[in-house]
């Protein structure tokens, strides 16, 4: 996952934009899993119920993921702990494109226009490196089946 300084400048602004504006409830997170069942309903299955508390883990791991686009070794940890565990609840590789389709049209709607080309680009070449290496630790060799959102 090579992005530039420029690319993760760029995420981590837009992150700290969301997260300030998503820190007691989650209207992002609920704007992102609708989007995302809206895409494939039958990932309706692969959630828990309580998904209030499920967008407020996305955006948790998010944080988590963006504080540390700088540090790999740290990122893969995280992506090795995600992968397996997405695996285990039946999250194909298939799976991976339409939900980062989702979180780049539910972020272009939170920001309208100051979530401009360039700031796009960065947050599909990070989804797209993150989900390649998540799917690898999860089900290695199947990582090369991730399609940028």
């Amino acid at each position: 996952m090579d992005l530039t300084d420029r690319e993760i400048s760029l995420i981590r602004q837009s992150f700290a934009r969301l997260k300030a504006e998503n820190d007691a409830v989650s209207p992002f997170g609920d704007a992102f899993y609708a989007r995302v069942f809206a895409q494939m309903p039958e990932a309706r299955s692969l959630f828990r119920a309580d998904m209030a508390g499920q967008g407020m883990q996305f955006l948790s791991t998010l944080h988590v993921l963006v504080d540390h686009l700088d540090d790999l070794d740290r990122i893969d940890r995280e992506l090795r702990t995600l992968g397996e565990g997405h695996a285990a609840f039946g999250v194909r590789p298939e799976h991976y494109a339409p939900m980062g389709e989702a979180l780049i049209e539910t972020m272009r709607e939170a920001f309208g226009e100051t979530f401009d080309a360039e700031t796009e680009t960065a947050w599909r070449r990070a989804y797209t490196g993150l989900s390649q290496r998540m799917i690898a630790a999860g089900l290695p060799g199947e990582a090369e089946r991730v399609t940028p959102p």
